[in-house]
């Protein structure tokens, strides 16, 4: 078990742009006054699956918006596959799974994954669409047979996976994740958890994924992006070496467990 800190980006040393799905260098993010992020170099790699921890105001969420173009860089530059935040935003590279599944009430479970194609085409605007059908996407989330389901028929971990199939319907390459399941019970988070790994696998999205919860970020990340506060900055990238498929029976190793601990410290010391 290597439980050695990565480049300081979190990206092998000398990644050549391409095999970047973000990128930003020397970000720093202010609502007036307050600095939520300063000075932040990181890369994404692409393909990867990422968890963000940090202690309170260090800017995990903060994060998510800046690359997803809610919020603007006061300095410093923010790529995402070679693209402005915009440009990106607006070729639909990316998607944004919020805590609050925020489906839409009068709208059963099919109509709310379709909604992104159904907005795209009254607007005239050119929506990439991906090799899975509204529908097939369900079935991908363990849906199949809920289809005419309505929101308020559905449990909250229903509710989290008819919106990440929603995320999905326009194939993105990044998926954006801030604390989905942190509102769930632990066997529903824990069935969630690897559902989440099983689509990462086969839809190969890179995947940025913030979470409150160290034994999570273990758990779900290739790498944990750590963070400091008071301004919000990076403090770490750390490797997670764990066998794959990962299994819950792993959270129970000592090596898992060498992890976590590894992490507390972190935490510490931010």
């Amino acid at each position: 078990m290597n439980l050695a800190q990565t480049t300081s980006t979190g990206a092998p040393a000398g990644a050549p742009p391409s095999a970047l799905a973000a990128s930003l260098r020397g970000a720093s993010v202010r609502f007036g006054t307050f600095t939520a992020i300063e000075d932040m170099h990181l890369d994404i790699e692409d393909g990867s699956f990422y968890t963000i921890l940090g202690p309170s105001g260090c800017g995990k969420s903060t994060l998510l918006r800046l690359v997803s173009d809610l919020i603007p860089a006061a300095s410093g530059e923010v790529s995402v596959f070679g693209k402005t935040t915009e440009e990106a935003r607006l070729a639909r590279e990316f998607a944004f799974v919020f805590q609050d599944a925020a489906l839409l009430p009068w709208r059963n479970a099919l109509k709310n994954v379709e909604l992104p194609l159904e907005i795209g085409r009254k607007r005239g605007v050119d929506i990439p669409v991906g090799t899975r059908t509204p529908r097939e996407l369900l079935k991908l989330v363990g849906l199949e047979g809920r289809e005419d389901a309505m929101p308020h028929e559905l449990s909250g971990g229903m509710r989290q996976r008819v919106a990440i199939a929603r995320a999905l319907v326009c194939q993105p390459k990044l998926l954006l994740m801030d604390e989905p399941f942190g509102a769930l019970d632990e066997m529903t988070r824990d069935r969630l958890n690897l559902q989440l790994l099983d689509i990462w696998r086969e839809t190969g999205t890179t995947i940025l994924f913030v979470t409150h919860s160290i034994a999570e970020a273990v758990f779900l990340g290739q790498k944990v992006i750590m963070l400091r506060a008071h301004p919000g900055r990076l403090r770490e990238v750390v490797d997670v070496e764990l066998p794959e498929p990962r299994t819950i029976k792993q959270r129970d190793t000592q090596e898992f467990n060498a992890y976590c601990g590894r992490l507390r410290e972190l935490l510490e010391t931010c």
